[in-house]
């Protein structure tokens, strides 16, 4: 074979690797600079959500309340919607959504942007006792983001104080020896629930009387209608003192200084019988860290307020002053340890 057609081929050769070279190189070039562009888009994204989490709040904020006005989830989501525009200069605004114990206004929140500017006034009703007996509502974890916790009453076993009863022990005496009937707000409350459990704890049989609220079972009470009744203390706290009700137990771990006479239910042998009718600040799932922590921070420092302390005292309400992720664990200690409970005694039927 002639040496210039081996030359030759060995060029074209030559021009062929040189002309791949030059297209890989550029196509490398290419998906650098695109992977660059991509890298620094996604790092100045990353930039303006933080810098618009420290930032916030920078319009006004809503805050849910699942009740009915006048209540003391309702007093409780006030006293903090007036500390946090104070304090984070705009307007955290009240909206009050009841119905289905706490579910509708929580689900309401649970779908919402989680940018923080929808909050909702969750609790023992609406994300342990609504949700273990309607696991298909929506999740009490998964589903929110929970911020702080606020506080609440514990429930109390108050007797008619014409009675010849002054503790649990006489209470249960008492009751195997009569018919006796019990009021509570209504099933499916805490009142109703802790009502239940006293009654599989004790083995001592007793009537549920249903009533629409704490007050008229308070008010049935009180004129002999019923002998006993489960409510919130801040519900019968005022015919307590006024003598009209003789307290027997409360489910708090400690002993009120409101109420330093009246013994808990763990002092007389039910260790098991210690809960609130807790209130609390959420949100819906995937809130950013910094709204998190400020709103937790903020509310905290509220509610270690004289004026809160004012309030929690007057209401026989207790708090506790915990970061989010303690507060995250005890929503999860409630529903385990009351769960079961709940699909056991029913509340919807």
């Amino acid at each position: 074979m002639p040496s210039w057609v081996c030359l030759k081929d060995l060029n074209v050769k030559r021009f062929s690797l040189s002309l791949e070279f030059v297209q890989q190189t550029a196509l490398s070039s290419a998906v650098g600079a695109w992977r660059t562009g991509v890298c620094l888009l996604a790092a100045l994204g990353a930039l303006t959500a933080s810098a618009q989490d420290a930032a916030w709040p920078q319009r006004p904020v809503k805050i849910v309340v699942p009740y009915a006005a006048g209540g003391s989830s309702d007093s409780l989501g006030r006293l903090i919607s007036v500390g946090l525009t104070e304090s984070l200069k705009q307007p955290f605004v009240i909206e009050n959504k009841g119905g289905a114990g706490g579910m509708i206004g929580s689900q309401q929140v649970s779908k919402s942007a989680p940018d923080g500017y929808n909050l909702v006034i969750s609790g023992v009703a609406s994300h342990v006792i609504g949700p273990s007996e309607n696991p298909k509502t929506y999740d009490p974890i998964k589903d929110f983001t929970h911020i702080a916790m606020l506080g609440g009453p514990p429930i109390v076993l108050a007797v008619n104080a014409q009675l010849p009863i002054t503790d649990l022990k006489s209470f249960m005496a008492y009751a195997k020896a009569n018919p006796v009937s019990w009021g509570s707000p209504g099933k499916g409350t805490h009142g109703y629930l802790i009502g239940e459990a006293f009654e599989v704890m004790s083995k001592t049989p007793m009537q549920h009387v249903a009533y629409k609220g704490g007050s008229p079972a308070v008010a049935d009470t009180i004129a002999g209608h019923i002998p006993a009744l489960f409510t919130t203390l801040s519900t019968a706290s005022a015919q307590i003192q006024a003598g009209k009700l003789r307290a027997l137990a409360i489910t708090s771990s400690k002993r009120m200084p409101e109420f330093p006479n009246v013994p808990t239910f763990a002092e007389q042998g039910y260790p098991k019988l210690v809960a609130l009718t807790w209130f609390s600040l959420s949100g819906p799932p995937g809130m950013p860290a910094p709204v998190v922590d400020k709103l937790n921070k903020e509310v905290r420092k509220i509610m270690q307020s004289q004026a809160a302390k004012d309030m929690l005292a007057k209401s026989s309400m207790e708090t506790f002053d915990w970061d989010s992720a303690r507060f995250t664990q005890f929503v999860g200690e409630e529903l385990k340890q009351w769960a079961p409970m709940i699909k056991t005694v029913k509340p919807e039927n």
